[in-house]
């Protein structure tokens, strides 16, 4: 009898086991998929990880370090010393009130000239094509030479091309003395800023120019038929439609502009005032030679610049989903 039993509940167990197994095997191998599908990426990902963070993680670590290559003999663990520093140093609230000041001028300023440039280059016109490569041109230079341009060929003093237009415009009314300001002296902050402001323009003009034409074109023309001005359509049709783009463009620029080094350290080396958060981590580092409270300023600035790209990435994620949902 036990034999008969055994023989007659196999058939029955291995109907039950066989679709387990398939589901199993149907997993394994989905998951193998899955895994071919990311094996590709696993190299960029681990080089991603290698590059940016490990040296973010030593430098966590460094900044509860006292370490200052001046005094080698009282390095050790600092706990907060670092941090308290940082916020109780003098030179560092100046510094962050000057990339307040620096950052939220050079970002809407940019806004609003690449939004004249943006409605006017949405127009059709000869030539157009050529027009916007010309102003893209800015933002394709190099920081760095984009910053000395600025330095020599334009605020010089003795052979700069501001001063020259001076000179020109006084000779024409007869005047022998024209005025000769001295620019990265005078206006030290202004001109870091108006150097940046040609720089980035460009980049919120291209926003705003792709908010621009995803307008819906049936509304603005049915607008047109009921008799709205130009300046109704663009403050009841084209400023609500441009919102989250003004939004992405303002963020994205902010977070990039709050870490510009070149043009502060090319033009006036962070004297007059005009020193930023990535030029005082540079003088803690370089000049005064202390590691620890350098990366203690280095970690706040990441925080910081974190905080700002979370929004940008909501802005992002919103405007694709009423793209999706258009």
């Amino acid at each position: 009898m036990p034999t008969q039993t055994t023989e007659a509940t196999r058939p029955v167990k291995a109907a039950v086991t066989t679709p387990g197994r398939q589901a199993a095997r149907a997993r394994r191998a989905q998951r193998a998929k899955d895994w071919a599908r990311r094996a590709p990426l696993l190299p960029a990902l681990v080089f991603l990880i290698i590059v940016t963070q490990l040296p973010f993680v030593a430098t966590v670590v460094i900044s509860f370090t006292r370490w200052n290559a001046l005094a080698p003999d009282s390095r050790g663990f600092a706990a907060l010393d670092n941090y308290l520093a940082v916020f109780t140093d003098p030179a560092m609230r100046s510094s962050v009130v000057t990339t307040v000041l620096l950052t939220v001028t050079v970002v809407l300023v940019s806004l609003l000239l690449g939004l004249g440039l943006a409605l006017l280059l949405d127009r059709s016109f000869r030539g157009r094509g050529i027009v916007r490569t010309l102003l893209i041109t800015p933002f394709l230079v190099v920081p760095v030479a984009s910053a000395l341009l600025w330095k020599h060929a334009l605020y010089n003093a003795s052979y700069g091309l501001l001063n020259g237009a001076l000179t020109w415009i006084w000779g024409l009314f007869g005047s022998d003395n024209p005025p000769q300001p001295d620019w990265m002296t005078d206006s030290p902050l202004a001109a870091v800023e108006m150097s940046l402001i040609w720089q980035w323009t460009p980049f919120m003009m291209l926003i705003l120019l792709a908010g621009l034409q995803s307008r819906p074109a049936d509304a603005i023309e049915a607008a047109r038929m009921d008799g709205a001005t130009a300046f109704d359509i663009f403050r009841y049709l084209t400023l609500p439609h441009l919102r989250r783009y003004l939004e992405l463009a303002a963020l994205l620029g902010t977070v990039y502009v709050v870490q510009n080094f070149d043009a502060v350290f090319t033009i006036t080396s962070g004297g007059l005032g005009t020193a930023n958060l990535p030029f005082t981590i540079y003088q803690t580092f370089y000049q005064a030679h202390d590691y620890g409270q350098a990366s203690a300023q280095g970690v706040i600035v990441v925080l910081c610049s974190l905080l700002v790209a979370t929004f940008a990435l909501r802005s992002v994620s919103s405007l694709l989903r009423e793209e999706v949902t258009r």
